[in-house]
């Protein structure tokens, strides 16, 4: 699998994990240089606090279109150390 936005692969791997039809990539997937740190935090009611990053190609931002659980409940275990993307990042 990899997750592209503006034609740069910004992750890819061969180990991820599908939840909730998202698709979650190891956090050592994806350069720490494309990640801006966001304040944005929200919740959801079974997996727990979610953080979120900017992506940041080639100059352009893509606000909080990168999020991650950094301790999930038990039940999202699965998606510990893992990244996810949305905002018109496209992953196949």
């Amino acid at each position: 699998m990899k997750a592209v936005w503006n034609g740069v692969v910004i992750a890819q791997s061969d180990d991820v994990v599908e939840v909730e039809g998202n698709i979650y990539f190891p956090m050592d997937a994806v350069s720490p240089d494309l990640l801006e740190t966001s304040d944005t935090i929200t919740r959801c009611v079974w997996k727990g606090e979610a953080r979120y990053f900017t992506l940041v190609v080639n100059g352009e931002r893509l606000k909080d279109a990168v999020w991650y659980y950094p301790q999930p409940s038990p039940e999202a275990s699965d998606i510990a150390g893992r990244i996810a993307f949305w905002k018109g990042v496209e992953v196949s």
